[in-house]
């Protein structure tokens, strides 16, 4: 479920709550700033997430070289 449509129902303060299309029963709250600047409330938007493989890999590269460089200094 990588693309989906949501409702923006309303804004509370930064935060906008949106309903998902399919089942408005489940809600998101989201923060304002990363919706379009026109969006109002009524609007219908679309929402993609997409999972990034090589920057999970980086991320994994980075702590896993963070680690070693803390157990060779505990060796030291």
């Amino acid at each position: 479920m990588g693309n989906f449509k949501v409702t923006l129902d309303r804004i509370e303060g930064s935060t906008a709550v949106l309903l998902l299309r399919d089942n408005e029963s489940i809600k998101i709250d989201f923060p304002l700033f990363l919706l379009p600047p026109e969006s109002k409330e009524g609007d219908i938007l679309n929402l993609s997430i997409d999972r990034d493989v090589q920057e999970t890999e980086a991320a994994k590269e980075r702590v896993s070289a963070l680690l070693e460089k803390l157990k060779n200094k505990e060796t030291e």
